[in-house]
């Protein structure tokens, strides 16, 4: 079962490795917007009290990064990482440059804040700056190593953390992708691949209809 928000590109990269390795899954619905991610019940399952989180034959395992690691180690098919050791590495470097330096400031939880200290405009001008450091550093590590997909003509790691932020900062921040032809021409990559395009947000269940 994979505790998710239709929205969240955490939830949305463990739903294309999950689609990549073929492996089904119950879907469940975690509303942020309304806080269901506060709850006594969720914050059993993750005391961090965010999504997504997976919970496999007993097993729980909360974060992103942990669960798509578990996958990679229990789930062999589709391997998510190259057997080359530098290919490797960039794959890391490119998937931390996402979870750790663009995600969390664009986090539901950090926006509202900054809303709540300034206005609308300043949280939307935060997330955007952001979006777009990292994007700008994107899009001159992968001048060296892009291929079909971000490392080459495979499909790793990298491409299952880029999809969903690529797909945040086209649709949800308004980035001017046409700054990073790359990224441009990768998220268009991404777009032709069944495992993807099951797992973007506006197809999720939960997705409400006026999204």
């Amino acid at each position: 079962m994979l505790y998710s928000y239709w929205r969240s590109s955490c939830s949305h990269r463990v739903r294309i490795a999950l689609n990549l390795k073929g492996l089904e899954y119950e879907y469940k619905a975690v509303n942020l917007v309304k806080g269901e991610q506060f709850s006594p019940d969720f914050e059993k399952l993750n005391p961090s009290k965010f999504v997504p989180v997976l919970v496999d034959e007993g097993a729980v395992i909360a974060d992103s990064f942990a669960i798509i690691l578990y996958l990679e180690e229990k789930y062999p098919q589709h391997p998510l990482l190259p057997r080359d050791l530098l290919k490797k590495t960039i794959n890391y470097q490119v998937a931390n440059i996402v979870f750790s330096g663009i995600q969390p400031l664009q986090n539901l939880n950090v926006l509202n804040y900054i809303e709540e200290l300034s206005n609308a405009d300043k949280r939307l001008e935060w997330a955007r700056h952001h979006v777009e450091t990292g994007f700008e550093a994107l899009e001159k590590l992968l001048e060296r190593h892009a291929g079909k997909y971000a490392t080459g003509d495979e499909i790793f790691l990298a491409d299952v953390f880029l999809a969903p932020q690529l797909y945040a900062g086209a649709f949800r921040f308004n980035i001017d992708m046409g700054r990073y032809p790359i990224l441009a021409r990768l998220m268009s990559a991404y777009d032709e691949i069944p495992a993807f395009q099951a797992a973007r947000p506006e197809v999720q269940p939960d997705c409400p209809p006026s999204a």
